[in-house]
């Protein structure tokens, strides 16, 4: 550090060789500071730390900027967009009016982030017109214009351009909120084509002037909003999708959740397909929601033809897209919470903040969006069953190459299943049945038991011995009722006392029962329990709870049902069987029937199983919060439930998921099928004794 006095600022030489020797250089006048030189470097040093650090991709803010609280309840939603138009070629001044249009309607749809196409302003055929300085000249007016029209809306707005620096073109994305041009982003990987007009991207950030000032110029610029710092945007263009290290990959890793794509790619035949899964890819490595916006038709036909394809994709879902050849806007939700989440479990790379990387921090308050996103019913249902309705025969073949694999390693001779005409029982039928299909054994390898007691009705027990015989298993059926009469007898239980007792000692005596012809026949018993049973703890401890392997483990009963529907359809010898189990009240049928009527209804005392199953997805999934999965569960069941109806049964969801991890904690071997599994080993780490409190306070402050 050198102090000089203000007059020693005639000698310019002797100035830079100081400022070289010693920066900064602090000047004085009249005794008292007035000025400081810095080298070009330490200038840049500067830039850097007044602008947020990223350390691990936890944020933490520098300069005296804090985050700020946003008023509003968003949940992690914002609506972003994609803006395409049919412009005018080298026509400034139309391209201007038609972006303020569509600026204005996007405000109107409470779009936040809006991003138009490749040198959208100018049209990006242009070609050998960018050369000429009138082009250029027009271009920065409306650059300029779209600043002042700007600062009257709570709008990111991405628009592209081209720019001039050190005597080169670039083609750029400029990023403009309430009123202001935040960065700029150049392309970086050009074609051919492109590198008659355009520069590719330096490798370090820099500056770039428009107008009368400088702004930050670079690939390496991330967008931060001070109100909710999860939302942080980043930019590439064009041919950055492609490339094999695409700019994307570092702007995630550096903590980018959105990534906004201004290009104008040319369509030929099988180019969207192709396109549509490289950007859901994309966002699905990268954990990334991606939105891609190509320029119009309208673009110059001399030798190409543009389509105006826009997307908007997260987490590897496609959640909008449109037809080839419109213009308009493109909208849709965006979840940052999904994307934060999917990055703390899943093995996503953060680099540290030891790096070139800008994060240029603004003051957007999100509102909360009238959501456009579905929220589907039957969430799990959309995950398994994504690729297909076939889907459900890679289930079974999973289901039946793990059975096998236990088969062969346990050295037994049969199976076992205790057949009770439940979704359950059947699914585990008809995977054992697979199953000896794959170890080349006659169906009669294959022991189906029918343990009737007190509970059982006409309907579920005639379904099970239907089913049976059709497929030719060795069938058996076994009533426990007089040894669980004399095992009340035993035990000084009264009959007529239907407490819990009653029920779970017929659960018990049926596992131990199957369990004990298995010792006998060398067999193994297979499971019949599912995901959503086991998270309720609807199962009773030692009794269905136990099994040599279970096989439905991870599938919710949602999904169970579907299965079951999709295999009835393609196996006619058992489809009304099968249909009619589908249909068939779900019921542990444990309290006698009334009227022969089954009179212990599952979803009477936990609650209905669509509902619960939803609750397991957003909660262990993606790990929501109690205020979160009630307000979507409102939308998806609007026309079904009341928000009362729904709280009460979500309140009882937390309370029997906690209260049943001891169940849970020593759970039987068994696949993980669906994202989300509670095997203590490879699926949920939980405490058994883990307090609810926190959970259920939050659901009643709503």
């Amino acid at each position: 550090m050198k102090i000089i006095p203000i007059k020693d600022l005639r000698d310019t030489k002797k100035i830079v060789e100081l400022t070289h020797a010693s920066s900064p250089i602090f000047v004085t006048k009249n005794g008292y500071e007035d000025l400081v030189i810095l080298t070009h470097n330490d200038y840049q040093q500067l830039l850097k730390k007044s602008v947020i650090d990223v350390k691990k991709n936890n944020l933490s803010l520098n300069n005296n900027i804090i985050p700020l609280k946003n008023p509003n309840e968003h949940y992690g939603f914002i609506k972003v967009g994609a803006a395409n138009f049919l412009g005018d070629v080298a026509n400034v001044e139309y391209n201007y009016q038609e972006i303020i249009k569509l600026i204005i309607e996007a405000n109107n749809r409470k779009i936040q982030v809006l991003v138009f196409p490749e040198l959208s302003l100018t049209s990006y055929t242009a070609n050998d017109m960018f050369f000429h300085d009138d082009l250029y000249q027009e271009n920065i007016k409306y650059l300029l214009k779209i600043k002042e029209f700007s600062k009257d809306y709570n709008m990111l707005i991405v628009i592209g351009s081209y720019l001039r620096k050190d005597n080169y073109l670039y083609d750029v994305a400029i990023a403009y909120f309430k009123g202001e041009i935040l960065g700029v982003v150049p392309k970086s990987n050009l074609s051919f084509y492109e590198q008659r007009y355009f520069e590719s991207s330096p490798s370090n950030n820099d500056e770039i002037t428009i107008g009368d000032r400088n702004y930050p110029f670079g690939t390496k610029l991330i967008f931060v909003d001070q109100y909710c710092l999860d939302l942080k945007i980043a930019i590439e263009l064009g041919n950055d999708l492609f490339s094999n290290l695409s700019p994307s990959e570092f702007h995630s890793s550096y903590g980018a959740t959105i990534i906004l794509n201004l290009s104008a790619k040319e369509e030929t035949i099988n180019e969207e397909q192709r396109r549509r899964e490289i950007i859901k890819t994309i966002s699905y490595k990268e954990n990334s929601a991606y939105i891609y916006c190509s320029a119009s038709y309208m673009e110059s036909t001399t030798d190409a033809l543009y389509s105006g394809h826009s997307l908007i994709c997260e987490n590897g879902l496609l959640l909008k897209e449109n037809e080839l050849f419109s213009a308009g806007l493109l909208d849709s939700d965006i979840d940052l919470q999904t994307l934060i989440n999917a990055r703390h479990k899943n093995d996503f790379v953060n680099l540290s903040s030891d790096n070139e990387y800008m994060y240029i921090p603004f003051k957007m308050e999100i509102n909360q969006p009238d959501l456009t996103r579905k929220i589907s019913q039957n969430p799990f249902i959309l995950s398994f069953f994504d690729s297909g309705k076939k889907n459900y025969q890679t289930i079974i073949k999973m289901q039946s190459y793990s059975l096998l694999k236990r088969f062969k390693s346990a050295r037994a001779k049969k199976l076992i299943v205790g057949l009770s005409g439940g979704l359950d029982s059947t699914l585990a039928f008809l995977v054992s049945l697979e199953t000896l299909k794959l170890l080349d054994l006659d169906s009669k390898h294959l022991i189906a038991i029918s343990l009737p007691s007190f509970g059982t009705s006409k309907r579920t027990y005639s379904n099970a011995e239907k089913l049976a015989k059709r497929m030719n298993v060795d069938y058996r059926e076994i009533n426990i009722s007089e040894t669980i009469k004399s095992h009340f007898n035993d035990i000084n239980h009264r009959i007529d006392n239907h407490n819990a007792c009653y029920e779970n000692a017929q659960a018990r005596e049926r596992t131990q029962v199957l369990l004990d012809i298995a010792n006998d026949e060398n067999a193994l018993m297979v499971g019949t329990g599912d995901l959503s049973e086991l998270c309720l703890g609807w199962c009773t401890y030692n009794g269905d709870h136990m099994c040599n392997y279970g096989v439905n483990g991870s599938l919710p009963k949602t999904v169970i049902r579907e299965i079951v529907r999709l295999y009835a359809l393609d196996h006619q010898e058992i489809k009304d069987v099968l249909l009619d189990i589908v249909l068939t009240p779900i019921s542990p049928e444990l309290l006698p029937p009334k009227e022969g009527q089954i009179a212990q209804k599952t979803e009477d005392s936990v609650g209905p199983y669509e509902l619960h199953d939803f609750f397991i997805y957003y909660f262990l999934k993606e790990h929501f919060s109690m205020k979160k999965i009630l307000y979507l569960a409102k939308i998806a069941f609007r026309d079904k439930y009341d928000e009362e109806t729904i709280k009460k049964w979500l309140t009882i969801f937390i309370k029997r998921f906690f209260a049943s991890q001891f169940k849970r904690s020593c759970s039987v071997d068994g696949i993980r099928i669906g994202e989300v599994d509670v095997s203590p080993r490879a699926g949920l780490r939980m405490s058994s004794d883990t307090s609810c409190q926190t959970f259920i306070d939050e659901l009643e402050k709503e």
